[in-house]
């Protein structure tokens, strides 16, 4: 092993992660919050690798824009999770979709988890 590959971010067996279900919970949560404007995205900066966290920024932006177009403050979003499906396609990877109801519509929420470093990251993420 190179110095380099030491110290490279190092893949983590599922064995060794905490369960995912409360950071998914909690993504989702954050991840809401975010694109209503009531979270700062940098608050979930350490838990998503960087092409997923430009991803949510790029998001966050295009919504901040639309309420201002449209002249609507943040506000909290009320929400209530109507399920969690998660699947483990290879050892140390979660796939999982977290499908969540507020007032006005229904969301799936697609989060993939890797474990890297002794933690789970979300490497990918998707609001449909």
């Amino acid at each position: 092993m190179t110095l380099h590959e030491y110290f490279a971010r190092q893949p983590t067996p599922t064995i060794e992660l905490p369960d995912p279900a409360p950071l998914l919970r909690s993504l989702t949560q954050g991840v809401l919050e975010v694109l209503a404007g009531v979270r700062e995205v940098d608050q979930l900066a350490r838990w998503f690798s960087e092409d997923a966290f430009r991803t949510l920024v790029t998001r966050a932006n295009l919504s901040a824009r639309a309420r201002s177009a449209r002249g609507v403050a943040p506000a909290r979003p009320v929400f209530e999770l109507l399920s969690l499906r998660a699947t483990e396609p290879v050892d140390g990877v979660i796939e999982a979709v977290v499908v969540v109801a507020g007032p006005g519509r229904t969301r799936a929420v697609a989060i993939r988890l890797e474990g890297m470093d002794r933690r789970w990251r979300a490497t990918s993420l998707a609001i449909l």
